[in-house]
């Protein structure tokens, strides 16, 4: 195992789109010899992910805005400087309060940035959910993420 070290500079990363939030790789699986990878998310406010789980865990870090989180039956309000940790198999959403939020995503292996690649590669940017709720339902089985809401289906 080789790691070097990676420096991704403000503005820099590989941008992701996924439905209406920008995931922006900041260290990739690539960079760690696929033992973490490092993610800023940018969402709107309103954005929402409908509730889900997945095999990998994640930790978030609120860099600005309001937003909530719900892990399971418990809901955190995160805000600049909070940081909240989602374990494996945990359902879990957020949702953004202020007009936009900004936060860090760190998790393990290389799973959620392939997911999100996937997702950008396959998903069209800009149309409306209900046309491509079909692709988006292809992609999370591919990669063992499970909806847990009724609206998450066709």
């Amino acid at each position: 195992m080789t790691i070097r070290a990676h420096y991704s500079g403000p503005g820099r990363g590989v941008e992701l789109s996924a439905l209406d939030a920008v995931h922006t790789v900041k260290i990739g699986a690539g960079e760690t010899d696929g033992l973490y990878e490092l993610f800023e998310i940018d969402a709107p406010r309103g954005h929402a992910v409908p509730l889900h789980r997945h095999a990998w865990p994640e930790a978030y870090y609120l860099l600005h805005g309001r937003m909530t989180a719900h892990v399971d039956e418990t809901a955190y309000e995160l805000m600049p400087g909070s940081s909240l940790t989602v374990p494996p198999h945990a359902a879990h959403t957020f949702a953004a309060l202020t007009p936009s939020v900004k936060f860090l995503v760190f998790t393990v292996e290389g799973a959620m940035g392939r997911f999100f690649a996937d997702l950008h590669e396959t998903v069209p940017a800009g149309r409306p959910l209900d046309e491509v709720i079909p692709l988006v339902l292809e992609v999370t089985e591919r990669h063992g993420v499970t909806f847990m809401t009724p609206a998450a289906t066709p």
